[in-house]
């Protein structure tokens, strides 16, 4: 098997590698963005993606189309989970400046359009997991939200990202 539903798999010796690099490069394809210059991250830290009615509306099925594509590559990418989440905030009335974070992706994703996940195996089984929470990133409603993944060692194999439905007071409730 070297192709499933969009996956691309590889074993090579001992390790399994799994990618969507056909799938990412049909996406850059199809918004054009084939020779933008490519980004190291995967979102910009000093945008304000606040709902901001004095910006322009942007068409809604456009911007709809861009993250349900993010989002199927998010099975292998984990490092864009975070983006596409909050990027998914904003589905109802997207703005020019959330269009531009998601061009802001998309550049990145030209820079990464070979990463995939691997993985080995390992004798000696340890479970790995890590945990975040953020006290009231979001000003809009001051949500917590909580993340965490788990990797066997070499590759992470399962991760979560949870906004609570409840407001906390400190860092330490958080």
């Amino acid at each position: 098997m070297h192709y499933f539903l969009g996956f691309e798999v590889w074993k090579i010796l001992e390790v399994i590698f799994i990618y969507k690099c056909k799938y990412a490069m049909e996406i850059l394809k199809s918004f054009d963005m084939l020779e933008n210059k490519s980004m190291a991250t995967p979102m910009d830290t000093h945008l304000k993606l606040l709902a901001d009615a004095s910006l322009e509306l942007v068409v809604v099925m456009l911007y709809r189309y861009i993250i349900c594509s993010l989002m199927y590559l998010t099975n292998t990418r984990p490092y864009i989970c975070f983006v596409v989440n909050t990027l998914s905030h904003y589905l109802v009335e997207p703005r020019h400046v959330h269009l531009v974070s998601t061009n802001h992706e998309m550049r990145c994703l030209k820079g990464t359009i070979d990463y995939g996940l691997s993985y080995t195996r390992d004798h000696d089984f340890i479970l790995y997991g890590y945990t975040d929470s953020d006290w009231a990133w979001r000003v809009l409603d001051r949500k917590i939200t909580s993340r965490g993944c788990f990797s066997p060692g070499s590759t992470i194999i399962s991760w979560i990202s949870m906004k609570h439905s409840s407001v906390s007071l400190s860092t330490t409730e958080a």
